[in-house]
């Protein structure tokens, strides 16, 4: 049984009260009010796997604007929450850079519908800066853009969509495709005032500079598809069969095909003072302890990886190359 009070302690209580000795609430916590004529649509489950999805998403944008602009980049997802499209929209500068990106679902149970991506401007003056060869400092301005910039961004942008299509085929597949840039955000009209959005936030670091971009989902298109977007279901969905694979290993395979690597052949190695290099004229002899018909290697960016003979090829030196060296395992494996 609880300790019950005594009247002299309650007494003493009501008297600190009214003396202000007593705190009536304790400030320090916050409180979140909540609308009860537009409860929210969406748990914080199914937030949480928009959350999962979207840092795919800024891991595969930080890596494309790392390489394109030449500077390191990271990109973090800050907050998703849900609100009114009128609210996002007041929130948004009227000196703005937002796509409108078009989304086609291939499976025709869901709705077709608009995603908006809104990047601040300072990251749009910087990405066309840097991209035009300068050193990224002149993006503090207070004018328009130009239409030069514009086509400019238009490529980043849908690049940039490219990277969100690949984020969502993990759980759907869908086209997304940039239809036009916005730069006043007093003249959208996506959405009805009213209507309820997912705002994914990120916050976007390029070298000195930082800045936001923005994802605004549409309520009514996530509510059809926000189950596939379950963890049950990203678990099964990456797994790919044996076909999948080996055309995703082909696809990075052609890609590193044009990468350039440089090739030596060694025949041999040898020490010599600096004296002796000083005094080495043309038609010197070195004698070398490897016969010529003996097995040379061959280098890949200074790495050993093939066993090969010296020869010649229509009166041209060549090599020919004869197994494949793994250090690992110390075995040799013919070439064909």
């Amino acid at each position: 049984m609880s300790e019950k009070l005594t009247q002299a302690q309650i007494d003493a209580l009501l008297g600190q009260l009214n003396s202000g000795g007593l705190n009536k609430a304790d400030d320090s916590k916050k409180i979140k009010k909540y609308d009860f004529k537009s409860p929210k649509k969406f748990t914080k489950e199914q937030l949480r796997a928009l959350d999962s999805l979207h840092e795919n998403f800024s891991r595969m944008l930080s890596s494309y604007l790392s390489g394109v602009l030449r500077v390191f980049c990271e990109v973090t997802v800050l907050s998703i929450e849900e609100q009114r499209y009128f609210e996002y929209n007041n929130a948004l500068p009227d000196n703005a850079l937002i796509g409108m990106v078009d989304f086609r679902p291939q499976n025709k149970r869901y709705s077709e519908g608009i995603f908006l991506l809104d990047m601040s401007v300072p990251l749009g003056y910087f990405m066309i800066d840097r991209l035009l060869g300068g050193n990224g400092s002149c993006y503090n301005l207070n004018r328009d853009f130009t239409e030069i910039e514009i086509a400019i961004l238009t490529n980043t942008f849908q690049k940039v969509v490219d990277r969100l299509q690949n984020s969502w085929s993990n759980y759907l597949e869908a086209e997304f495709t940039l239809s036009e840039i916005e730069t006043n955000a007093r003249l959208l009209q996506a959405l009805a005032p009213e209507d309820i959005v997912v705002i994914v936030m990120l916050d976007v670091k390029i070298k000195d500079i930082s800045g936001n971009m923005s994802i605004c989902i549409p309520a009514e298109i996530l509510e059809e598809i926000i189950a596939t977007l379950g963890i049950k279901y990203t678990r099964t969905s990456k797994r790919q069969s044996s076909e999948d694979e080996m055309e995703r290993r082909q696809m990075i395979f052609e890609e590193l095909l044009d990468s350039d690597l440089e090739v030596k052949a060694i025949l041999d190695q040898a020490e010599l003072t600096l004296q002796d290099i000083l005094q080495l004229q043309v038609s010197d002899i070195i004698p070398l302890n490897k016969s010529i018909y003996g097995d040379i290697q061959v280098a890949i960016d200074g790495i050993p990886w093939y066993n090969a003979k010296l020869g010649e090829v229509k009166s041209k030196k060549a090599v020919k190359l004869e197994d494949l060296i793994d250090e690992d395992r110390g075995e040799k494996r013919y070439v064909r």
